[in-house]
């Protein structure tokens, strides 16, 4: 008799009316095992959203059986993210009843099992009735963001927000199992969990206590070991019925530190705990992480500083990875965090609409050096402030803090995405301010005591965003303080200029959209529906007027393009644009402004969206375009409010001071360079400072202003600057883009990409899913850039793709 009893795999499935009967794979989503029968269509594909409404209505039954003998032991299920309102049966016996995705339920089964073959049973019940029955029980009304959820009352429910829809989601509501399902002996005790926290001593000894907690049924003595990077204790614990709680310190003489990407070494230390019949393993990195909210004459400062040294924080927001669980994996996941990490991010928000992601999740941060702002999922709605919806979120906030808090690579917990602006989007919450305000309250006040309850080293950050503790005003506009965001670019439809005029301590959110890649689109539309206004590609747009906002700011700067296909490829270029000139800014303002975090990394579904990921985990465009604005040593070029100037800032993230060598050329329509002039200076550690600055009205008409730059840590860039930003006003001349491409022995393909006019954002691309070593970047006549393709499967040997370039010339109708 084994102390485990696996139940992933095979159930069977259908409606608790016995129709729509098939196979599911758990953990797994209800909607992919209806697609896998043939029941549903692919709900991506076309217009199959609409079709497939029906799913969210039913209540759905999962059954499997299993053969267990219990051997008169005590067992238990051990079941976490069940989605949503669920009830389990054991042989009829109903062993569980849950209404938390976000929990981890182990109830006690021991009398619901009989020797032989048993019977498991999951009723999941309709989300949607669900939320709807509960909000009637509510003393008053709570709104939802009808905008963000097309399926109403999702905010009733501790379910992934996004579910219910969202402005680049689909809407479907989905339902499942997408965690660990098993049963469980106890014999004699489980661990509930285990815990660490960090104390850094004078001379650099760190004291690392273990704490971990047992549940046992009966009273016992159990021996506990627990091993970190080699070293092995024994405790033998008597241990009373209930929880029991043990600690242990280590002390480490000369630790190795967990830095951010960048900034140093991910050093990481193996921490195991066993139990007989139990082993749980961790990685620790040891850190120090601070929070500075200094007053200073501006407001207040917010800056992360970890180590003891403040870090400008480059990176983005980070949703769910797929809108359904079981076409997620964690390689595809991994593949979306390495992205981050190689365009040199340094930190992600895990945003509150989505799901306290999987501990291998954390560890891939843990690794990768990216920190993490962790918001608690309550985004863009009000919420119940009811008895037992707070105990609930009181457990799960319990359950979550604790599992998560070792990860080195969480820096911050968020108390929520948006709520308190959400209080001025509703009628009701606008004309009785004061008790919706009260509610919000009480539910931030849960999380936040729950927080330091289960981690009082933890740093905690009310909302997203907030200008500061107890501070209910407006951080959308506010930027003194607090962490902002910032979307009157893409939400008022202003000009890429207007981020010059704001000056955050730090922007968490702010995005401009663009139309995902079109082997993408291929992927869910058919050739006819190539238009930006067919319906299916208007359904795969979410933001309402998101086609006509792209559409208006294209025409603001560029000429119009020939086709669909660049129509796609210069919504890309403008997004990549829109992203660059707030970074360059803000990371300019260094250290007043010490993150952004723009919206947003990764997409769900293939659908146009502010992500730089395609769904799938292409580049975009600006991705590329990322990579080079987010380098640790960079140059930024601002203009002057009048407009009259061009600034050339250094930004320094790293250490150590560099020395930087500048080359600033005028740049004709016919691909000539004109050196302006040149500059050396040196930038200090972890700093912006102005190198040189040009006057605009020396610049001929019909040229731009482009660079190059070398640092003498190695790191090296380029750019250019459009003078009035309207690349409209450029006659451009044919750029005679060329390329050649030769297949690698190690399955590459090295493509020189050639032109011998002016060629601005050339951009490669390929039905073939692979990286590119860079794209997105300009020629100037006679120039050449090689570039290294790398597939994402492997090519026939001397196999080689079909690719299709792009630049600005090619993409306007003045041939």
């Amino acid at each position: 008799m084994t102390d485990i009893h696996d139940l992933s795999g095979a159930w069977q499935l259908s409606t608790t009316g016995d129709e729509h009967a098939c196979s599911i794979n758990l953990p797994g989503d209800v909607h992919s095992a209806l697609h896998a029968a043939d029941i549903i269509p692919d709900p991506y594909f076309g217009r199959n959203e609409e079709a497939v409404q029906w799913v969210a209505h039913q209540d759905w039954v999962l059954v499997r059986h299993f053969a267990l003998d219990p051997g008169g032991a005590d067992w238990y299920l051990d079941i976490d993210n069940l989605d949503t309102v669920a009830v389990v049966f054991i042989n009829d016996v109903p062993v569980l009843s849950a209404d938390n995705c976000f929990r981890r339920y182990r109830p006690d089964v021991t009398d619901a099992l009989q020797p032989g073959e048993n019977t498991i049973r999951i009723v999941i019940h309709s989300s949607i009735a669900a939320g709807a029955e509960r909000q009637v029980r509510q003393p008053f009304y709570v709104p939802y963001h009808p905008g963000n959820s097309p399926i109403p009352h999702g905010n009733m429910l501790r379910k992934p927000q996004c579910h219910f829809g969202w402005d680049w989601n689909i809407a479907i509501a989905p339902l499942g199992v997408y965690g660990t399902l098993a049963l469980r002996k106890l014999d004699p005790a489980r661990i509930e969990q285990v815990e660490t926290s960090q104390l850094h001593q004078a001379g650099g000894r760190v004291e690392l206590t273990v704490k971990v907690t047992l549940f046992a049924k009966t009273p016992s003595v159990v021996p506990v070991h627990l091993q970190l990077d080699g070293e092995r204790v024994r405790l033998d614990c008597g241990i009373a019925a209930g929880e029991t709680v043990i600690t242990h310190v280590f002390e480490v003489e000369q630790p190795k530190l967990w830095w951010p990407a960048g900034s140093g070494e991910q050093a990481l230390y193996p921490l195991t705990v066993e139990v007989p019949g139990e082993r749980l393993e961790k990685q620790i990195g040891l850190r120090t992480v601070e929070l500075i909210t200094d007053a200073d004459e501006a407001g207040s400062r917010f800056a992360l500083k970890v180590n003891g040294r403040e870090i400008f924080c480059r990176g983005a927001n980070w949703i769910p990875a797929d809108a359904l669980f079981s076409k997620s994996s964690p390689a595809k996941t991994e593949d979306l965090l390495q992205s981050a990490a190689d365009a040199h991010m340094n930190m992600i928000r895990v945003w509150g609409g989505g799901f306290y992601e999987a501990d291998w999740f954390y560890d891939l941060c843990d690794r990768l050096g990216l920190m993490v702002w962790q918001d608690f999922m309550f985004s863009c709605n009000l919420y119940p402030c009811t008895e037992d919806f707070l105990e609930n979120v009181a457990a799960e906030v319990d359950y979550q803090v604790r599992r998560l808090q070792s990860h080195p690579s969480i820096a911050l917990w968020c108390g929520d995405n948006e709520l308190v602006g959400a209080l001025t989007w509703f009628e009701e919450s606008r004309n009785n301010r004061d008790r919706y305000l009260v509610a919000y309250d009480r539910l931030n006040r849960v999380i936040e005591q729950g927080v330091k309850r289960a981690f009082p080293q933890g740093i905690w950050w009310p909302s997203s965003p907030a200008s500061g503790y107890l501070d209910y005003g407006d951080a959308w506009h506010a930027d003194g303080s607090g962490d902002m965001h910032y979307w009157s670019v893409w939400h008022e439809n202003k000009s890429f200029d207007d981020y010059r005029k704001v000056k955050p301590r730090f922007c968490s959110e702010f995005g401009f959209q663009s139309y995902t890649s079109l082997p993408v689109i291929e992927s869910f539309a058919e050739a006819k529906d190539f238009n930006i206004a067919s319906p299916v590609i208007e359904l795969h747009q979410k933001n309402a007027g998101g086609n006509e906002r792209i559409a208006g700011t294209m025409f603001r700067y560029f000429r119009f393009p020939k086709d669909f296909a660049n129509f796609v490829y210069l919504s890309q270029i403008q997004q990549g644009l829109a992203i660059k000139t707030a970074v360059e800014y803000w990371r300019s303002l260094k250290p007043h402004c010490m993150g952004t975090l723009y919206w947003q990394l990764n997409d769900t579904w293939p659908v146009a969206s502010w992500a730089s990921l395609d769904y799938g985990g292409r580049w975009k465009a600006m991705h590329y375009m990322v990579k080079r604005f987010f380098q640790p040593v960079a140059i930024a070029a601002i203009p002057d409010e009048a407009g009259a100037s061009l600034q050339f800032s250094m930004v320094n993230d790293t250490a150590d001071s560099v020395g930087l060598e500048l080359e600033v050329f005028a740049l004709t329509v016919a691909g000539e360079r004109q050196l302006l002039t040149t500059a050396r200076g040196d930038c200090s550690a972890d700093r912006a400072e102005i190198l040189t600055s040009i006057d605009l009205s020396d610049i001929p008409q019909n040229t731009l202003i482009a660079w190059h730059f070398k640092a003498s840590n190695g790191m090296e860039g380029e750019g250019h600057f459009m003078a009035g930003g309207a690349y409209k006003t450029l006659d451009l001349l044919a750029s005679g883009l060329s390329l050649q491409t030769v297949p690698q022995a190690d399955g590459s393909v090295e493509l020189t990409v050639s032109a011998t006019g002016l060629a601005l954002f050339v951009m490669i691309e390929s039905r073939t899913d692979g990286r590119y070593s860079d794209n997105a970047f300009d020629l100037a006549a006679g120039e050449s850039r090689r570039v290294t393709f790398t597939p994402t499967q492997a090519l026939a040997a001397g196999e080689v793709p079909q690719f299709t370039l792009y630049d600005l010339y090619s993409c306007q109708a003045i041939q």
